[in-house]
C-alpha cells in the first residue's frame, strides 16, 4: 500500500515541471476546482478515435503535451473531438476558453502500440478503394464498419475479413441509398413518364398505367435486371431473425393497363380509273379493169301506111366498157375511246361500278312468236383497296374489269359483242397512278381479183386487183388510288363548281 502512494507521489512530481515548462503562465492561473470534466484515454497508434465534447465556448485554445504524440481536431457539427494517435506514449491535452482562461476540459492519454495495427493497416490497403467504411480496433479485434453501395462490395469486404480469420469482423450493411439510386436507373430504361418506380423496405414497387401487357412485362423484367444479390446478414443465417420472402423476387408489378382508346373511323380511298382504247385501222386496194363487151340491140319493126302494110328489120350493136378503168384508193381510220369513272370506298371494302347498255335485239321463239332480248354492253370494275399502313401511304388494290362493246350484228339482229378483262392485285402509292393491264389486237387481211364482175361476154377480158386491210386495237387501264380522310373531303369544290346549295 505504501508503495502504490509513493508511486503516485512520484507520478505528480514529474509531470508538475513537464506542465510548468509547456505553458508556464496558463498554469499558474490554472487550479483544479475549475475543471469542468476529465477523462483517461486508452489509444492505440494508427487508430483515430472519437470523443463526445461537453459543452463549449464559443472561442477554445488546446492545451498540453499532446502534440508530439497525439493529433486532435474538434468537429463544431458532429461536437467531438478526434485524437489521431501518432506515437506511444502518455500525454494531457486541455481545452481552454480563450477568454476567461479557464480549463474546460482535460483529457489524460494514454497511447499504446497494439499487434493488431499491422493487420488494420493491411486491410485498409486491401479495402481502400471501397468507400463509406471505417476499419478500427475495438476490443483487441479489428472491426469493418459502414455502409456500402453495391453488393460486390460487400461480398469482397467478406473475403478480406475472413483471411483474417477471428481478428477481424464485418459490421457493414448495404446502404438504402443504394436502392434508391437503382430506382433512377429502372425509371430510365423504362422510358415511361407513366410507370411510378419506388424502392420499399429491400423491394421494388412498380406502379401508374401500361399501354399494353408487353409493355407492363417489359417494365417488370427490366426491374428484375437490376435488382441487386440478397445479402444474408449474420443473424439471419444463424435464425436469430427470420425475413419474409420477398415476392415475385423482389419487384412488386402493380401497373395498370390502359383501357385501349376507340378505334379511329376507317379511313376512305378514292379510285379513279380511266379506260383507254386506241384503235388504228388501215387499207390499200387496186384495181385495173378492161374487158370491153358486145351487146346485141338487132330486132323487127311492123308499121302501117299509105302505100300499106310493110316490116322494116334492123340490127344494132352496142360496145361497153371501151375504155379501160384503174381505181386505187388508200384510207387511214383512227378511233380513240376515252372513259373515266371514280368511286370512293372504305379500305378493305369491295367497291364496284356498272355502266352498261341494254342493247335490245328481236328473237323467234319455238312457236315462231317474235319476242325482244338484250345484250348488256358497257364497262364494269370491281376494286378492293387496302391501305398498307398510316405511314407508308402505299394502296394495295385488288382489281377486276371488264369492258364490252358492240361490233355489229347478224342477219336476225343479234349483237356482235368484243368483251376484255383484266384481274390484277398491284399496289400503288397514294395519288401516284398506274397502268394495271393492256391488250393488243392486231388482224390483217389480203386479197386479190375478188370481184370480177363486168361484162357476160367480154370481147377480151383485162382484170387485176389488190386489196390490202389490217387492224389495231390496244385496251389499257389506268388507276390512281387517293386516300381521304372521310368521303366528304373534296365536295365543296364540286357543289361550288356546278353552284349546289344545301
Amino acid at each position: 500500500m505504501r508503495s502504490a502512494y509513493l508511486m503516485t507521489f512520484l507520478m505528480l512530481i514529474l509531470s508538475a515541471p513537464l506542465r510548468a515548462q509547456e505553458t508556464p503562465t496558463d498554469m499558474q492561473e490554472i487550479t483544479s476546482d475549475d475543471f469542468r470534466s476529465r477523462q483517461f484515454l486508452t489509444l492505440t497508434v494508427g487508430i483515430d478515435q472519437d470523443v463526445k465534447l461537453p459543452p463549449l465556448p464559443a472561442g477554445v485554445d488546446f492545451g498540453g503535451t499532446f502534440r508530439e504524440y497525439v493529433k486532435a481536431s474538434i468537429s463544431r457539427e458532429l461536437n467531438v473531438l478526434r485524437f489521431s494517435p501518432k506515437k506511444e506514449g502518455s500525454t494531457v491535452l486541455t481545452i481552454i476558453d480563450s477568454k476567461s482562461k479557464k480549463v474546460v476540459a482535460e483529457y489524460n492519454v494514454s497511447v499504446k502500440k497494439s499487434r493488431l495495427d499491422g493487420v488494420a493497416n493491411e486491410m485498409r490497403a486491401l479495402l481502400g478503394d471501397v468507400e463509406g467504411i471505417n476499419i478500427k480496433v475495438v476490443n483487441n479485434r479489428i472491426v469493418v464498419d459502414g455502409q456500402v453501395l453495391l453488393p460486390k462490395d460487400m461480398s469482397r469486404i467478406y473475403s478480406v475479413v475472413q483471411q483474417f480469420g477471428d481478428q477481424a469482423a464485418t459490421l457493414v450493411t448495404l446502404s438504402p441509398l443504394a436502392l434508391k439510386k437503382i430506382t433512377e436507373y429502372i425509371v430510365r430504361d423504362i422510358n415511361n413518364p407513366e410507370i411510378e418506380v419506388r424502392a420499399i423496405n429491400d423491394k421494388i414497387i412498380l406502379q401508374g398505367y401500361a399501354n399494353s401487357e408487353d409493355e407492363k412485362s417489359r417494365a417488370e423484367i427490366i426491374a428484375k435486371t437490376y435488382m441487386p444479390d440478397v445479402i444474408v446478414d449474420a443473424a439471419e443465417e444463424k435464425g436469430v431473425i427470420k425475413k419474409r420472402k420477398p415476392a415475385n423476387d423482389g419487384v412488386i408489378n402493380l401497373i395498370t393497363l390502359k383501357e385501349a382508346p376507340a378505334a379511329p373511323p376507317a379511313k376512305m380511298v378514292q379510285m379513279v380509273v380511266h379506260y383507254v382504247e386506241l384503235k388504228k385501222d388501215y387499207s390499200k386496194s387496186f384495181k385495173f379493169e378492161w374487158r370491153p363487151g358486145i351487146e346485141d340491140g338487132s330486132g323487127i319493126k311492123f308499121s302501117a301506111g299509105e302505100s300499106g302494110n310493110s316490116v322494116v328489120s334492123a340490127i344494132t350493136g352496142t360496145i361497153n366498157n371501151l375504155i379501160p378503168k384503174l381505181n386505187w384508193a388508200k384510207t387511214h381510220g383512227y378511233a380513240r375511246v376515252l372513259e373515266s369513272t371514280s368511286l370512293i370506298v372504305q379500305e378493305s371494302k369491295k367497291g364496284e361500278i356498272k355502266q352498261l347498255t341494254k342493247q335490245p335485239y328481236t328473237v323467234l321463239g319455238k312457236d315462231g312468236t317474235q319476242g325482244t332480248a338484250f345484250a348488256d354492253v358497257g364497262i364494269v370494275a370491281s376494286i378492293t383497296p387496302t391501305i398498307m399502313g398510316d405511314k407508308s401511304g402505299s394502296v394495295q388494290m385488288d382489281m377486276s374489269f371488264s369492258i364490252s362493246t358492240m361490233l355489229g350484228t347478224v342477219a336476225n339482229g343479234a349483237p356482235i359483242t368484243a368483251e376484255n378483262q383484266i384481274t390484277s392485285l398491284i399496289t400503288v402509292r397514294d395519288k401516284q397512278s398506274a397502268a394495271v393491264g393492256g391488250l393488243i389486237k392486231n388482224s390483217s387481211s389480203t386479197g386479190f381479183n375478188r370481184n370480177p364482175g363486168g361484162a357476160a361476154n367480154p370481147i377480151i377480158s383485162l382484170y387485176a386487183s389488190k386489196d390490202f386491210q389490217r387492224d389495231q386495237s390496244q385496251f389499257v387501264v389506268f388507276v390512281t388510288p387517293i386516300i381521304k380522310t372521310s368521303a366528304s373531303q373534296g365536295s365543296e369544290q364540286i357543289k361550288k363548281k356546278f353552284r349546289l346549295r344545301e
